[in-house]
């Protein structure tokens, strides 16, 4: 099977990051984006989607985290579009429900070409080690843009914000991992159209 990596550098003036992909790795991530949360989140993600990340981010953190999570979001989309690529053979569909103490996730993935993001989860307080709450939604937002896909996630339970948020990242990660994953019964792309 021809390698699924993909490598993105965006450069702003706000950030400045590198991203290395491989949708069809063992769960490896290096992971610096000068947030020791985020870091956890995306450690998480790589390692229980079976993904390899590799990431380096510079960011105005003198300014707040803002730009560094939303920004990481969009690079990480442009990185799943373009590793996935022509989407033959791929099942485009994943879904999981995640526990993770008293927090219980659903996260459902359409890789369909075209972005759509829905998010209900709430959290309670207004950070979790350095990493905004709020900038969950937006880094889930930028990814499914990027990415162009449809995702979903609804909360069921939770009271620790943490984790609920770690539940966000492990659902999502297994979630694209079932929907990027190869089913030998699917001859080109799974669409009535003809084309993802």
């Amino acid at each position: 099977m021809e390698a699924r990596i993909a490598t993105i550098t965006r450069n702003t003036k706000e950030t400045q990051i590198e991203l290395t992909l491989n949708l069809d790795g063992t769960g490896m991530c290096h992971s610096e984006t000068g947030i020791g949360f985020f870091d956890h989140m995306l450690d998480g993600f790589a390692r229980h989607g079976l993904f390899d990340l590799d990431v380096k981010v510079t960011g105005d953190l003198e300014v707040d985290c803002h730009h560094t999570i939303e920004d990481t979001g969009i690079v990480l989309g442009q990185a799943i579009l373009q590793a996935i690529g022509d989407k033959a053979g791929i099942r485009r569909f994943g879904h999981v429900i995640l526990p993770m103490d008293e927090a219980l996730v659903l996260c459902a993935v359409d890789l369909s070409g075209r972005p759509y993001f829905v998010n209900d989860v709430t959290y309670t307080m207004p950070s979790c080690g350095g990493f905004d709450t709020e900038m969950a939604k937006e880094f889930f937002y930028a990814v499914s843009y990027s990415a162009g896909m449809n995702l979903h996630f609804k909360e069921f339970s939770g009271e620790n914000n943490h984790h609920i948020m770690e539940c966000c990242f492990k659902a999502f990660a297994k979630a694209l991992d079932m929907a990027v994953g190869k089913d030998e019964r699917i001859d080109g792309v799974l669409s009535t159209k003809g084309t993802l």
